[in-house]
């Protein structure tokens, strides 16, 4: 089997896959590079999920790329408005030029001898073959294939339809029918307001309450910042002023968090009808940010609440019935429809292996190494985005970090950089401090964090900002040689 080769191989054409290769042509101009989706259409996540009302937790002009301006109206995008920017980007750059797709990548082998990695790779025409000098992950972080379903007692007794939100069938018709929603994480809470508008009525069941924050889908002061300046330059302010508040705001709810539970509840309180129970409905028993805040825009999905349109049952499931579901407390809600919004089942590399020498990695038994690089992993990154902030902002920090390094390495004429941990009694801890059920069922197959920089993962943009785009790459801890030279090629050199 022969194998093309290029410098660096991206793996993943989403949000992360195209800015990486906009990084990379930018940055990096003199290097080759080839970006592998495994599905037939880039976009990732926003190409995968078409449910109704789909869109983003976070705002767009964080979400959005540094380098190309977010201008539509709404702040907080629908699903198909990101694919655009998305495909846009891809398109006038010239990205989309370099994307194969239906090449689901299987495994990767280093070979510290050659300074390359072997990636195998399905495709529709069966297995083939690349080779690059650096492997780059860009292929998000859950299963694409399928989302979380716990085993509910009964599923095979309802006689109506169960819909699962990765899976959504076209054309489903839930007009003037009966809908339970299973869950209360960010899908929950877009799909529960936007099938209210035609369902007869739909019936959120939740086991636990979950913190909801009501923001419009407009950015008011972005807006009269565009209205004044320079699209470039108004972004560049909208996108700052919403980094700053985030970040604020995530650092008062760890300081204060019985002041911001406070506040938020009483913000839930004052757009839900007089004596609605919060207490049992809309009060989680941790903290705020100790799972991700889930976002609604407009207040939605408490106008469905206060119209009747819409309402929240808390309990556990006990089973599904002929006619609907079974609580624990013995209580029954019939439908017609039940849509499974339990989640992501979260998955490292895209499901590929990976080998250094022949040796199995780990994922979890290794170190990450500024929230990018895995630990004795020799020239390889993989993007991982913020739990506490838009997953961009961290993306393109990655991208230009990996271009810095790879000049660094052809500045310095090396072809190997590894980082390398010289503590090994330095305490670890699990790779994001997070109590989300989808993070703890797979924590342990998790890159470890260490106590201390450049091991540590701060889930702070001005942090991870100095140290990506300003700080040192020669920092001590990578560490930049070339393959061993062999006999043959020793020989071959002293002749010349």
């Amino acid at each position: 089997m022969t194998s093309e080769h290029f410098d660096v191989l991206v793996v993943g054409a989403g949000l992360s896959g195209v800015g990486a290769g906009y990084w990379l042509q930018n940055l990096c101009p003199n290097k080759s590079y080839a970006i592998i989706e495994a599905r037939a259409r880039k976009g990732g996540t926003w190409d995968l999920f078409r449910y109704p009302g789909i869109r983003s937790d976070s705002d767009m002009f964080t979400l959005g790329y540094s380098f190309k301006p977010w201008t539509d109206s709404k702040a907080i995008a629908d699903g198909p408005s990101i694919l655009r920017y998305i495909d846009e980007t891809a398109r006038e750059n010239g990205i989309d030029q370099k994307i194969r797709y239906s090449q689901r990548m299987i495994s990767a082998a280093w070979s510290s001898a050659d300074a390359r990695w072997t990636v195998e790779v399905d495709t529709a025409e069966g297995r083939t073959r690349y080779t690059c000098g650096f492997l780059y992950m860009c292929s998000g972080y859950y299963r694409y294939d399928h989302g979380h379903l716990p085993a509910f007692a009964g599923m095979g007794d309802f006689e109506g339809q169960i819909v699962h939100p990765q899976a959504w069938p076209e054309n489903l018709d839930y007009a003037a029918k009966r809908v339970i929603v299973i869950g209360s994480g960010a899908t929950a809470m877009t799909l529960v307001p936007e099938m209210a508008k035609r369902a007869a009525h739909v019936t959120m069941v939740q086991r636990s309450p979950t913190y909801v924050v009501a923001r419009p889908s407009n950015d008011a002061v972005a807006d009269w910042l565009r209205a004044r300046l320079p699209a470039k330059a108004a972004y560049a302010l909208s996108r700052w002023k919403n980094v700053l508040f985030g970040m604020y705001f995530y650092n008062l709810c760890k300081r204060k968090p019985e002041k911001v539970k406070a506040y938020l509840l009483k913000l839930v309180r004052e757009q839900l009808p007089a004596g609605y129970d919060v207490g049992r409905d809309f009060t989680p028993r941790y903290n705020p940010w100790d799972q991700r805040l889930c976002l609604i825009t407009d207040g939605d999905l408490f106008a469905a609440i206060r119209e009747n349109r819409a309402s929240v049952a808390t309990g556990a499931v006990e089973r599904f019935t002929p006619k609907g579901l079974r609580l624990a407390d013995g209580r029954e809600i019939e439908a017609d429809i039940i849509v499974t919004a339990t989640g992501l089942e979260l998955q490292m590399l895209g499901g590929a292996t990976l080998s250094v020498d022949g040796q199995p990695v780990e994922p979890g038994k290794t170190l990450n190494y500024k929230g990018m690089m895995f630990s004795d992993v020799p020239n390889m990154a993989a993007t991982f985005g913020y739990t506490n902030a838009s997953w961009t902002l961290k993306a393109d920090l990655i991208g230009e970090y990996v271009c810095r390094i790879l000049n660094l390495m052809d500045a310095k004429d090396q072809r190997i950089v590894v980082a390398h941990n010289d503590d090994p009694d330095m305490p670890v801890e699990s790779f994001v401090d997070f109590s989300s059920g989808y993070f703890q069922r797979v924590i342990d197959q998790l890159p470890k964090q260490g106590a201390r920089k450049p091991w540590k993962l701060y889930q702070n943009y001005a942090k991870d900002l100095l140290a990506l785009r300003y700080g040192k790459v020669e920092d001590g801890v990578l560490r930049f040689s070339n393959p061993p030279v062999t006999g043959a090629v020793k020989k071959a050199m002293e002749a010349a």
